[in-house]
């Protein structure tokens, strides 16, 4: 078996997480920003804790490391969708420049945390460069797709293909308005691979000459339908080859997934995910995995 951090379909082993309980602070704080940070609603502080400890018991039972951020002042709610602020790879980790403007202590924040626990930091997205880590998919070990749209420039896409190296093709896909700049929209909005040659998809979104490339690939693309599209239906995390995460409430999805010969696991997300607009994709900033 082959480990790397240039995946995200091979047999997941580690990642990074961050507790409501860090990531909130307190339910005042909650009441706070909620607003400010465009969610749905507020999210109910203890329900979201005990909907984080029942994901993170998804991951334990599979042999998954969880490491888990520590609070940081610099941050807020949204810190809890650990994925968005830094991209990994096998030479380092790569810390974004958020587009979204209430983010953007969250990449020193990560930096700290990775330097503590050891993981190399190869560079950091700088100046006017934007990139957020929810843009940017592992294709394959050679080939990385990355949303260009409100979160994410061509600027912060330079800077991330000359850190990478020419070993890697970077793929740019220009990203929709769809319900424009206020809006939660990444790449990984409508594209969630899944395991050797398949992937689920939110058609209504893509490019074409993008979707058409992955068919191109070879990939079997699982139509998510648009009723599910605001209970992050597209939003799905795999474990390994044909095994997957998603959050309640895509019951369709589920069964077209599972048609497919997927495994799906199931957790109740709708106060920690749904209300803020993040499945666990963006719940977790995914290191290793086996190939």
């Amino acid at each position: 078996m082959t480990r790397t951090f240039q995946s995200e379909t091979g047999l997941l082993r580690r990642v990074v997480m961050k507790h409501p309980r860090e990531a909130y602070g307190s339910v005042d704080r909650v009441d706070a920003e909620w607003r400010d940070l465009g969610y749905l609603a507020a999210p109910d502080f203890g329900r979201a804790c005990r909907e984080f400890d029942d994901l993170v018991g998804v991951f334990q039972g599979a042999g998954v490391e969880v490491l888990l951020l520590p609070a940081d002042e610099g941050t807020g709610l949204d810190s809890v969708y650990a994925r968005d602020a830094s991209v990994v790879s096998d030479r380092g980790v790569v810390l974004g420049s958020m587009g979204k403007a209430q983010r953007r202590g969250e990449p020193d924040a990560q930096r700290r945390a990775f330097e503590a626990w050891g993981i190399p930091v190869l560079g950091r997205i700088e100046g006017e460069g934007r990139l957020e880590g929810g843009d940017v998919v592992w294709l394959d070990r050679a080939t990385v797709a990355v949303g260009l749209g409100y979160r994410t420039n061509a600027e912060g896409i330079r800077q991330l293909g000359a850190l990478l190296g020419s070993d890697v093709d970077v793929v740019t896909v220009p990203a929709p308005h769809w319900r424009g700049p206020a809006d939660v929209f990444h790449l990984m909005s409508m594209l969630s691979p899944l395991g050797p040659g398949k992937a689920a998809v939110f058609s209504p979104t893509m490019p074409v000459p993008f979707r058409d490339s992955l068919i191109e690939r070879g990939l079997e693309l699982i139509e998510v339908p648009i009723e599910e599209y605001d209970a992050l239906g597209p939003n799905i995390l795999a474990l390994g080859p044909d095994v997957c995460v998603v959050c309640e409430g895509a019951p369709e999805t589920a069964r077209r997934l599972e048609a497919s010969g997927i495994e799906v696991l199931r957790f109740a997300g709708g106060d920690l995910c749904v209300k803020g607009s993040g499945g666990p994709t963006c719940l977790t900033r995914t290191l290793e995995r086996e190939l």
